[in-house]
């Protein structure tokens, strides 16, 4: 009987503190997650999506996802890989927004646009979801929190990511960029917590040419990994079996940064990714502790 009343009131104390921790987080959203949750096709959140209008000013139109239910969200921009548009990794909209972001997926001017410009128009659909926010017959209306944003991408939008985490981190909370390239080197100054998926295969924006000097520069002050995928290609994030384990970090990497979600931490650093070396789905992981 003592066993059971200590057992119950141990039980107890994590619904107390799990209540305590979301009424000091605001922006805690959704269950606790698991690998499985996080792995999955989708979130917890129903989600719905409109289209952007080529003829938008400052980027190429796209698509803005978002989470149906009320109430206010971070932000994720993600940019395309060069010679692409917003459908080649069209999946990333509705998995990331099914945990609780709005998410715009954009186009871009031309598939021949480099980091530099994609960055420009990354920024530009940023303001573009937040004015959407306060216009009353948007379907994201009331949806955005503009001190919330997190940016992503693939290949040259993964360049752009990290310039315009480095360039605008004012309300920038999180950068995950996906095989990233760039010649621009140096993110010495960055200071928007940055992870980085990096392939071990990929010949187009070579680890160490790229992602890893990327990784390398970033100052140890800032959060940062490196996850890399075991005999991937530049193209791993446009395939379908890399989905479940780029969805998971991306997701976990903005939940921790963006919303600010400690559950979310153990996903990124420590045994669990760790599991991803021994079960050889990564090739290299670091991170500096985050």
């Amino acid at each position: 009987m003592k066993l059971l009343i200590q057992l119950a009131a141990a039980c107890g104390a994590l619904v107390l503190s799990a209540a305590a921790a979301a009424q000091a987080n605001p922006y805690q959203k959704g269950p606790d997650p698991t690998v499985s949750s996080l792995e999955a096709s989708r979130g917890p959140f129903a989600v719905g999506q409109t289209r952007i209008s080529s003829t938008v000013s400052g980027f190429g139109g796209g698509t803005l996802h978002y989470p149906t239910a009320p109430g206010s969200y971070g932000l994720i921009a993600v940019a395309p890989p060069f010679i692409a548009q917003s459908s080649s990794i069209g999946w990333l909209g509705p998995r990331i927004a099914s945990h609780g972001f709005v998410v715009v997926l954009i186009d871009v001017n031309s598939t021949l646009d480099f980091p530099e410009s994609r960055s420009r128009q990354q920024l530009a659909a940023i303001q573009y979801a937040i004015q959407q926010s306060s216009r009353a017959t948007s379907p994201v209306y009331n949806k955005v929190d503009p001190t919330r944003i997190g940016v992503s991408g693939h290949s040259m939008g993964g360049g752009a990511t990290l310039l315009t985490a480095r360039n605008a981190p004012a309300n920038i909370k999180g950068a995950f960029p996906l095989t990233p390239w760039s010649s621009d080197k140096n993110f010495r100054n960055l200071s928007v917590p940055a992870g980085i998926l990096a392939c071990e295969s990929d010949t187009v924006a070579a680890n160490s040419s790229h992602s890893s000097v990327f990784y390398n520069s970033i100052p140890s002050s800032t959060p940062k990994a490196y996850y890399e995928l075991r005999g991937e290609s530049h193209f791993c994030p446009q395939s379908v079996s890399n989905n479940p384990v780029i969805g998971k970090y991306a997701v976990a990497w903005f939940k921790r940064f963006v919303d600010n979600d400690e559950r979310y931490a153990p996903f990124l650093s420590g045994a669990l990714p760790q599991a991803d070396v021994s079960n050889r789905r990564f090739s290299e992981l670091r991170t500096n502790g985050l």
